[in-house]
């Protein structure tokens, strides 16, 4: 149920979201009852029975064919990320909501190697859980609040919602939350049979109204590239810039890199928290 319960309401978000007016759909007179576009004028666009689209936004997308979801994707206008994530919710009703189970496997020496090689520069490495696996010394002292928890590996998501300590960390701390919560979005989408994930969804929900507004609203995105701004206890204001590159060898995982522009203040002051 919860797994309908997604499509449905990330479908009507997505549908709330386009105008009459941007989908060239004919509006005559009197007060229009929905948000964006209705039901019907989805369906009509995509060339399916309305019947059939109600179906799909009822949660139910088993046995959906790639050209139907291709065309509710164009209507809706879904981005790259959202794109995937209406197929991935797809595959989840294909095995009957489980999803694709993810196979734990520990971290290889050679990426370890890797962090410690980017020493003039905070790295680190997580999985889609927004779970810190490793990291490099320069990272450590950077995010010494988010990593300070002992028993558990830290998590950017659970420092982000349930920390105060992270409002002054981020300088732009909404930004921050919606990228981790549509983070961890696109990750439910695609790994049904999570129970770690679906546990830290669970607490996040419970313990922070941000998030629990941000979930509601079923945003999905990659953000690669941009700016970070960080007030760092110790080293003060640093203005960053971060790279996110996807590991293909190793699924699920992705590299976090930190730099700073060379000669800039921000340099000196990470030099100096490098001890």
């Amino acid at each position: 149920m919860e797994h309908r319960k997604d499509i449905r309401d990330f479908l009507a978000s997505r549908r709330a979201k386009i105008t009459p007016e941007e989908a060239q759909v004919p509006v005559y007179g009197g007060k229009r009852r929905v948000p964006g576009l209705r039901r019907e004028e989805v369906a009509l666009l995509a060339g399916v029975s309305v019947d059939y689209y109600t179906r799909l936004e009822r949660g139910n997308l088993r046995g959906v064919s790639d050209t139907v979801l291709n065309s509710v994707a164009a209507v809706l206008r879904l981005d790259e990320s959202e794109r995937a994530h209406l197929f991935d919710l797809a595959r989840g009703s294909a095995s009957g909501g489980a999803g694709r189970r993810r196979a734990a496997s520990p971290l290889r020496p050679a990426l370890r190697h890797v962090l410690d090689a980017l020493a003039g520069a905070p790295a680190w490495i997580s999985d889609e859980r927004l779970d810190v696996l490793a990291a490099n010394a320069l990272c450590a002292a950077l995010y010494q609040d988010a990593f300070a928890e002992q028993g558990r590996e830290p998590n950017l998501a659970r420092f982000v919602f349930l920390d105060p300590r992270s409002r002054d960390f981020f300088l732009d701390w909404g930004q921050h939350a919606d990228n981790a919560a549509a983070s961890l979005c696109a990750a439910t989408g695609r790994h049904r049979g999570d129970e770690k994930l679906a546990a830290l969804v669970a607490e996040l929900r419970a313990g922070s109204d941000d998030f629990r507004a941000r979930w509601q609203a079923h945003d999905v995105r990659l953000q690669l590239d941009g700016a970070k701004g960080l007030q760092h206890p110790v080293a003060g204001r640093l203005d960053l810039v971060y790279e996110r590159l996807q590991l293909p060898s190793d699924a699920g995982l992705t590299l976090f890199v930190l730099v700073a522009e060379p000669g800039s203040p921000t340099a000196d002051r990470l030099k100096l928290l490098g001890g």
